[in-house]
């Protein structure tokens, strides 16, 4: 179709024929108006799909216009009374800032006030009309909240009589068990805080496989998660910065791919970080729309506030949109820390726009708002989200960090950071949200709190009893397991048998295999791995329970035809999370903390290479402490020469070091299937059935060798951390020979086995050898011990298992294992003579495990010398014959420190 020179100037870029542009908008517009928008969508879909069938480059955008993704004609009528919910919102505003402002008036224990103003709005809506709690009705939903904003948190559940004023004033003041957590910590508040969230990132990534999770319990069986609306959900919600953290988004593709409609994220988006703007020269909503849209979720942007609906009803042209999608974020935030007279200048800045605003004043164009501020808006946002079918939800709600505390820190760099306001900022505080305190009372900066027969408490309540009662809320325990006795393990306890030689990460998989034959316990059993199943010789579970797949398995597996195929099920037991320790670990504590969440004890064994465990995701190692979760660890091919092919990166010589950090994580480090099992059924026994809320991390070698049985009467020593493995032989003739006591744990007790042999056999010498697969535990006992005698200084001494143990020997003690030297240092207080430590420190790399031994000095002709040479250093041999044993093993004295290399 022609077009008049003169028409040209008016065009867009790239339109080369107005007149046809406009036919087809217009087109498109009579479809939504006669068919509505699932139609339109269909046929723009179809017109794309048909354009690149004919060659023509169509690129993917998954960025939409800079506007509400609900328009006003598709919003639902609010349920509640709003007039009612802004005045206890505004009550629950000031209670939260007083509950900072006073808490750090006379100290310096901090608090946060600018989080929680800009999410305010955000939160209760979802106390007041979505978020469930488990009752005879609902499972319960699952809220993630945000570690900055629990002030508002709390000053809710102060109106509600959950907590009392001495707590709020005691908010950060937690050592004489008055106060309230700083943020969300289940450890501290466990009947109120669920999960930990503010270690940032941790909460979305622990969010996904919490809702992933509960999809795994529904399709087995142990659950009713419900579906649609009426459904379980699970809420995160995070900050805008916070995506700047890998663990929150790195999992968005799973959460798509697993069409976890389950899942609600809610980021807050008030366009600051900690120290200034998230995205300044950019848009934080844009790029969010684009990836999570791009990973395949739903995505709900939540901009614009009602008071725009009227601006955007009289632009009939676009402009505003244009304007909008022009400006950066720097810009609005600038905007929001002016004044309504810089956003006409600024904001409005055309004649067109200036038009539209023209019959408005100063103060009506201030008042306009932001999305995430409306409850109108909001509540638009969060019904879209608990309706949707098959994808998760994000909502991208722009708000105003700071929102209401003016020039004390609304829109502000300082914003986060801001902990006191002085009396003329709470005076406007008061005033802008209409609040009842005097100006006399101003400088106390009282709580404020409504009759109990009055509206506002009347509805407060009522509206969480619709909901199933208080949030938040943290149930303590589950119904307790009954667990197999020790005796089920009588295979491993043992010996293995001459020639039989297994390791023990074998012997952990052997348990798996019975306690999945339980009947009573063995549905319950949830073995993780992170591709790496057939590294552990777990491949035979696929045949036998499967890996879970919501899908079931819609191929004809490559090895179908052998005896253990791969195996995918709706209904199967085996969680396998790929290459992703992160997602693994999040799933081991969703599976964990099962208990709690879902009232349903699970007991998950999460195994991988154990220097990919702690070392890699001790975060969330740490956030399952905090939440007190239940189930075990087994950290794969431990040891720094064990593993001997792989090198550097893949040998571990300190992850116990890391988990014995961790004051509710039991950590050992077995070197026989006998104490495998000892300690395994006792962390059963602990977990399932006294409910105690500890975890426990073991050391697991893929070292193959024979295993003798378990010492009579070993077991309970076993489990407190040494025990006597073999008594050394008497002395031969009247004249006692020299003694030295050995110690040793996982595959280089072994080593510590034959350095007694060698002792005995080239230097007369006789040694007592000592099991200690719990050397944490032995620390952790002789502190305890060592503090109950300093203070009970006129009672008797008590003493250490050390101590105990060692009470009847003689000689220096000598202690070696396949980890850091720091692991064995541990238990060097209670031992109350010589004591010498050999361990791994330094780089790992690749050799053959003799070498490996001898180049990291924990072999047993290493620990033959040390032993000679603290014997000698006692006066009980000469030092001639240090000297002598180098030379007969071979030592090269001027070989270098293996830490400097």
């Amino acid at each position: 179709m022609a077009i008049a020179p003169d028409a040209l100037s008016t065009l867009a870029p790239g339109d080369t024929d107005a007149q046809e542009t406009q036919e087809w908008l217009e087109a498109l517009r009579g479809v939504v108006e006669r068919e509505g928008a699932e139609r339109a969508y269909y046929l723009i879909d179809r017109l794309i799909d048909e354009a690149r069938e004919d060659g023509i480059d169509i690129p993917y955008s998954a960025n939409t216009a800079y506007i509400n993704t609900i328009p006003v004609a598709q919003q639902p009528n609010y349920p509640g009374d709003a007039d009612l919910e802004l005045r206890i919102h505004a009550y629950i505003r000031w209670n939260a800032m007083a509950m900072v402002v006073r808490a750090n008036k006379h100290s310096n224990v901090g608090g946060h006030i600018a989080s929680f103003a800009s999410a305010a709005a955000l939160y209760d809506v979802g106390f007041s009309h979505f978020w469930h709690v488990a009752s005879a009705d609902h499972g319960g939903d699952l809220i993630f909240f945000q570690g900055h904003s629990v002030p508002g948190v709390y000053a809710r559940a102060f109106l509600l009589g959950r907590l009392s004023e001495d707590q709020l004033d005691h908010f950060r003041r937690e050592v004489d068990g008055r106060g309230i957590a700083s943020y969300p910590h289940p450890w501290l508040m466990p009947d109120f805080w669920q999960f930990p969230t503010v270690s940032m990132g941790l909460g979305p990534l622990q969010a996904i496989y919490q809702a992933r999770f509960m999809k795994y319990l529904h399709s087995r069986g142990f659950i009713d998660a419900g579906e649609g609306r009426n459904g379980r959900k699970v809420w995160a919600f995070l900050g805008d910065g916070e995506t700047d953290e890998v663990e929150s988004l790195g999992a968005i593709g799973m959460a798509a791919r697993e069409k976890l409609d389950n899942l609600i994220f809610v980021i807050n988006c008030n366009l600051q970080r900690l120290d200034g703007p998230v995205r300044g020269n950019g848009k934080i909503i844009q790029d969010l729309e684009g990836e999570f849209r791009g990973a395949g979720w739903n995505v709900i942007k939540l901009i614009w506030g009602t008071h725009w609906d009227a601006l955007f009803a009289r632009d009939k042209k676009g402009l505003l949109k244009k304007r909008m999608l022009e400006l950066v974020d720097g810009d609005y935030q600038t905007f929001k820390a002016k004044n309504g007279a810089y956003v006409r200048e600024h904001f409005f800045n055309t004649p067109e726009l200036r038009a539209l605003v023209a019959d408005w004043t100063d103060d009506d164009i201030w008042q306009l708002n932001r999305g995430g501020h409306d409850l109108f808006k909001i509540f638009a946002a969060y019904d879209a989200a608990v309706n949707h079918r098959g994808k998760p939800t994000v909502i991208l709600a722009k708000t105003i960090k700071g929102y209401g505390m003016g020039q004390a820190g609304e829109a502000m760099n300082i914003s986060h950071q801001q902990k006191k306001m002085d009396a003329e900022a709470i005076r406007r505080f008061r005033d802008r949200f209409d609040l009842p305190v005097s100006d006399e009372q101003i400088e106390q900066v009282p709580y404020l709190r409504f009759a109990e027969d009055s509206p506002e408490a009347k509805y407060l309540h009522a509206r969480r009893q619709a909901l199933g009662g208080y949030l938040p809320q943290r149930r303590r325990s589950a119904a307790p397991l009954e667990i197999p006795p020790l005796s089920a393990f009588d295979g491993l306890l043992k010996a293995s048998g001459e020639g039989r030689e297994i390791s023990t990460t074998m012997a952990v998989v052997r348990i798996f295999n019975i306690l999945l034959k339980d009947r009573q316990i063995g549905r319950r059993v949830v073995p993780i791995v992170p591709d790496e199943s057939r590294t552990f010789g777990m491949e035979g579970m696929f045949r036998q329970v499967g890996i879970w797949s919501q899908e079931g398995q819609k191929y004809l597996p490559q090895d179908h035809d052998q005896l253990m195929f791969y195996k995918e099920s709706k209904d199967g037991q085996i969680l396998q999370e790929g290459i992703n320790e992160a997602g693994a670990m999040a799933d081991w504590i969703a599976a964990a903390t099962a208990y709690s969440v879902h009232g349903e004890a699970m007991i998950p064994f999460y195994i991988c290479y154990s220097m990919f465990g702690p070392q890699r995701t001790f975060d969330l190692y740490w956030a399952a402490g905090d939440q007190r979760a239940r189930g075990f660890l087994i950290g794969g091919t431990a040891g720094r020469t064990t593993l001997n092919g792989e090198g550097l990166q893949h040998q571990d010589g300190h992850s116990p070091v890391l988990t014995g950090l961790i004051p509710n994580c039991i950590s050992y480090d077995p070197s026989f299937a006998y104490e495998v099992a000892v300690i395994i059924h006792d962390g059963l026994r602990r977990m399932f059935v006294e409910q105690e809320d500890v975890f426990y991390y073991l050391t697991a070698m893929n070292e193959n060798y024979e295993h003798p049985e378990m010492p009579a009467g070993a077991e309970a020593d076993i489990l407190r951390g040494m025990y006597l493995f073999r008594k050394g032989l008497a002395a031969d003739g009247k004249k006692a020979a020299p003694r030295v006591q050995l110690l040793g744990s996982g595959t280089i007790f072994r080593e510590v086995i034959a350095a007694a042999a060698l002792l005995k056999q080239d230097w007369g010498v006789d040694a007592d050898l000592w099991g200690c697969p719990g050397l944490a535990q032995l620390a952790r006992d002789g502190n305890a011990v060592q503090r109950w005698n300093l203070l009970h200084p006129l009672e008797k001494p008590r003493r250490s298992h050390v101590e105990l143990c060692l009470d009847d020997t003689r000689g220096p003690v000598i202690a070696a294992t396949d980890h850091v030297r720091l692991f064995a240092e541990q238990i060097r207080p209670f031992i109350h003579r010589r004591y010498v430590t050999l361990g791994t420190d330094g780089f790992g790399r690749s050799d053959t495990r003799e070498r490996l031994r001898h180049f990291f000095e924990v072999d047993r002709h290493w620990v033959t010398i040390a032993a000679l040479k603290a014997l000698a250093d006692e006066g009980c041999i000469k030092h001639s014959i240090v000297a002598e044993a180098i030379t007969r093993y071979g030592i090269d004295v001027d070989k270098p420190n293996p830490l400097s290399v």
